[in-house]
């Protein structure tokens, strides 16, 4: 499957543009790929609701349940 691409151009504020370019740097990607997988993931990783529930929950120290870390079985039996 051959995905269609459309050269465009931004305007970006100059220390966004730098700390992009060091982040694509870091990950060993171009720019363009860095920017595409970020904006990909803004567009199509949207938590559902039950998710944002929880999110808000984590936050608020609310619903926290406590596992057992000493025993590995039990963490597991316990997801």
């Amino acid at each position: 499957m051959i995905t269609e691409r459309k050269q465009t151009a931004f305007r970006l504020n100059s220390e966004l543009l730098n700390k992009l370019k060091e982040a694509a740097e870091r990950d060993n990607r171009s720019l363009n790929n860095y920017v595409e997988s970020v904006l990909m993931d803004a567009i199509y990783n949207n938590p559902n609701k039950l998710t944002l529930a929880a999110m808000k929950d984590a936050r608020e120290n609310r619903n926290l349940e406590t596992l057992d870390a000493k025993n590995l079985e039990t963490i597991i039996a316990s997801l």
